[in-house]
C-alpha cells in the first residue's frame, strides 16, 4: 500500500526526462540535460525554436567575417542553435504541447538556420580568400536546402510529416532496404551536422565543408522521393 503524507502532497516528486537510449543521434545526450531544465520554467516550445533560429542567424552573421575566431564562434552558436532545436520538440511532448503549428515552424527555422549559414559561410570565404568561387558554392548549397523546404511543404499538403506518424511506423524493420537505411543514416548524420561544423572550425578548414556540403544538399532533396523520406524524424 502507498502512503500518501503531507509532507508528500507539499513537495510532489518532479518529473524528469530520460536520456536518450542510442548513443545517436549525439546531439540528444545534450539536448535532454537543458530540456530537464526547461521543462520546469514558463518556456513555451515555440519560444525555444525562436532562441533556435536567433543563435542559427547569429551563427552565419559570424562566420560572414572569416576569420579563424569569427567561424569558431559561428560554429558554437551553431551547436547551441543545433541544442535548441531539439529541445523544443522535446519540451513540447513533456509538456503536451505539440502543435502543428509547432512542427511547421521548427521545419521553417531549419531551412532558414542551414540556407542562411551556407551563404555567409561562403561569403566569409570569398572575402578571407578573394576567390569568387567560394560564395557561388556556398549559394548552391542553399538552394539545395531552400528546394528541400519546398519538396516538404508540398508534401505536407497530402502526407503526414514524420513526428505526426505512430512509434510504430518510425521503427526500423525487417524488410527495410539498404535505401530505407539509408535514408535514416541521412538523417542521423544531419542531425548531428553541427558536430563535424564545430570540429571542422576547430582545426580551421571549415570552408572545405561547403563543397560536399552542395552535393549533398542536392542528394538530401533527392531522398525527399524515396519511401521512407517521411518515415523518420530525427
Amino acid at each position: 500500500m502507498i502512503v500518501i503524507t503531507s509532507e508528500r502532497l507539499k513537495n510532489p516528486p518532479k518529473k524528469s526526462l530520460k536520456p536518450p537510449k542510442a548513443w545517436s543521434p549525439l546531439i540528444r545526450h545534450f539536448s535532454y540535460r537543458l530540456s530537464g531544465l526547461l521543462i520546469h520554467t514558463p518556456i513555451s516550445p515555440n519560444q525555444i525554436t525562436s532562441l533556435s533560429l536567433l543563435f542559427g542567424l547569429a551563427a552565419g552573421v559570424a562566420c560572414l567575417y572569416g576569420n579563424y575566431t569569427a567561424t569558431l564562434i559561428g560554429s558554437f552558436l551553431l551547436f547551441v542553435c543545433y541544442v535548441l532545436d531539439n529541445c523544443d520538440g522535446e519540451v513540447a511532448r513533456f509538456k503536451n504541447m505539440s502543435s502543428h503549428f509547432g512542427m511547421r515552424f521548427d521545419t521553417f527555422v531549419d531551412w532558414i538556420v542551414h540556407s542562411f549559414f551556407f551563404a555567409c559561410l561562403g561569403w566569409g570565404a570569398t572575402l578571407t580568400t578573394g576567390k569568387e568561387w567560394w560564395f557561388w558554392v556556398g549559394i548552391v548549397a542553399s538552394l539545395g536546402g531552400a528546394i528541400n523546404y519546398g519538396l516538404e511543404l508540398f508534401q505536407n499538403r497530402t502526407q503526414l510529416h514524420a513526428s505526426q506518424l505512430p512509434p510504430e511506423d518510425a521503427m526500423t524493420r525487417d524488410d527495410d532496404t539498404k535505401m530505407d537505411r539509408f535514408v535514416l543514416n541521412a538523417r542521423v548524420v544531419r542531425s548531428d551536422f553541427c558536430f563535424i561544423v564545430l570540429f571542422l572550425s576547430i582545426v580551421g578548414m571549415l570552408w572545405y565543408i561547403l563543397p560536399p556540403a552542395a552535393i549533398g544538399a542536392q542528394a538530401y532533396w533527392c531522398l525527399q522521393f524515396t519511401r521512407s523520406a517521411r518515415r523518420w524524424h530525427v
